[in-house]
């Protein structure tokens, strides 16, 4: 199998494309894989290091959004998995341009160059945060999809046209939904590893408003653990929760922080709440536990724990990301 990893160079794909090229997913043993990055601020090539001589990886430095690029690199591919997009919701507050152009035109682009070259299966990667925000409970994958953020209207964007291109055209697509990932080569304007690196350095930490949002923090191995599973054996035309299991507030996720990191609650900065802040995301695995047999495999206290010591070890890593981004 030939596989289109875009948005590779990335936290989340990085880590697909390290753990298919180990042979670590069953069904996917041998296949290649073709990274297609713009390297835009978050994108960075030392996420790749560890396989960068492998034979069967070729990197490609080209945006999703140029259709002549993707007619060239589509033709003898078997598959796309599709990561590439805009995230970070704090950035689609203060500008929400590059996520529209992003997330929903190059989804498109990718799509239509899928049809043209007779694409036999295409994974669509996306996020719980499309459901809105949910009081108790979990959701389900038939959930309506209420956004709130820039960033999660331009992810719903791009799962509907998803879904329609399989609906109108047949393509052979599915749609994953994950909650929040934790795990190494987070880029380190994201609450973990923004937290841990500046606590290891003596630093503070800013906390949103009463700190008593809910996320359920999932380890990105498991992430894309199940991505692979869904590559291999999901259903087309479906959608797929992907979820850890370990529901925090942001003020008993500081607090592990904290301990882990031997500081305390003096370093902590009580700032003012995000726009839109959703208050909590709970997602129903059910489906992809019953048809795929996904479950979360890496308890969080070891996960975390594991995090933190990756970063006391990997500063030549995040340290000029974050001069470079004056996080």
């Amino acid at each position: 199998m030939k596989i289109l990893v875009t948005g590779a160079a990335g936290f989340i794909g990085s880590n697909f494309v390290r753990r298919t090229l180990a042979d670590e997913y069953p069904g996917l043993e041998g296949a290649e894989v073709v990274v297609l990055d713009a390297l835009t601020y978050s994108g960075n090539l030392e996420n790749l290091a560890p396989i960068s001589s492998s034979p069967r990886y070729r990197f490609v430095h080209g945006d999703i959004r140029d259709a002549a690029l993707l007619d060239e690199l589509l033709p003898g591919i078997d598959a796309v998995v599709h990561f590439a997009a805009e995230s970070h919701v704090d950035r689609s507050v203060r500008d929400a341009s590059i996520f529209v152009e992003t997330n929903v035109l190059g989804t498109q682009r990718l799509l239509d160059a899928a049809l043209r070259s007779g694409l036999k299966r295409f994974v669509h990667v996306s996020t719980d945060e499309v459901y809105g925000s949910i009081s108790e409970g979990s959701w389900s994958e038939d959930h309506l999809l209420e956004p709130n953020s820039p960033y999660s209207a331009s992810k719903a964007s791009s799962d509907l046209l998803a879904r329609s291109y399989y609906r109108t055209h047949g393509l052979n697509v599915s749609v994953t939904r994950c909650s929040n990932n934790y795990g190494p080569y987070h880029f380190p304007e994201k609450l973990i590893p923004l937290f841990v690196t500046n606590l290891i350095d003596g630093g503070r930490v800013p906390l949103y408003g009463d700190g008593t949002n809910v996320r359920d923090w999932l380890h990105v191995d498991d992430h894309t653990r199940a991505i692979a599973m869904v590559l291999v054996d999901g259903r087309a035309g479906e959608i797929y929760n992907i979820g850890g299991g370990t529901e925090l507030s942001n003020i008993e996720l500081t607090n592990l922080l904290l301990d882990a990191t031997g500081r305390d609650w003096s370093a902590v900065d009580h700032v003012e709440d995000r726009k839109g802040h959703d208050q909590r995301y709970s997602v129903d695995i059910t489906k992809i536990n019953r048809e795929l047999g996904y479950t979360p495999l890496v308890p969080f206290e070891q996960g975390l724990a594991d995090v933190v010591q990756w970063y006391r070890d990997n500063r030549a890593w995040w340290q000029p990301l974050k001069e470079r981004a004056a996080l």
